[in-house]
């Protein structure tokens, strides 16, 4: 059986339009739960206005798009994709210059590698006085609560 996940879009570390043009050539099919944009996991709005193809706003309708994709003969995995809270989300710029800014000291000190994620998510955290984590743990908790519900719609 095809796997359905439930995120916050891909991380804002990542190159957002080439990992969703990626999913799309996989055909893993991004469905946005309550949203018609890719949210970039600490960002409501990743900025680049990357427009999904298809959008669901409850668990009955996200149970029915899985549904409808898992009956594909060769169906794959289905991405449903939700943004951050709003209370707690970052605006996307002052992400992405704190990720420019961490890359930068991580080239000047040769950390690469596997060592950069680390160096980045720490800066991250300094830098937002520790709303990045604050994010990263809403966002977990309101994944799980809209996989538990969508779980709970497809039986």
């Amino acid at each position: 059986t095809p796997v359905a996940v439930v995120c916050s879009g891909a991380k804002s570390i990542l190159d957002l339009p080439a990992t969703l043009e990626l999913l799309e050539t996989r055909r893993i099919p991004v469905i946005g739960y309550g949203v018609d944009e890719l949210p970039a996991f600490y960002s409501v709005s990743s900025g680049h206005r990357l427009a999904l193809a298809h959008r669901v706003d409850d668990a009955r309708g996200a149970a029915e798009a899985i549904r409808a994709h898992r009956s594909l003969p060769g169906a794959g995995g289905i991405l449903l994709v939700q943004p951050p809270p709003a209370h707690l989300a970052l605006p996307a710029p002052q992400v992405e210059a704190w990720i420019a800014a961490a890359l930068a000291d991580a080239e000047a000190r040769g950390i690469r590698g596997g060592a950069v994620t680390p160096h980045l998510l720490g800066w991250l955290a300094r830098s937002s006085g520790g709303r990045t984590l604050a994010v990263n743990v809403a966002l977990i908790v309101d994944n799980a609560a809209t996989a538990g519900a969508i779980a709970s719609a497809l039986t």
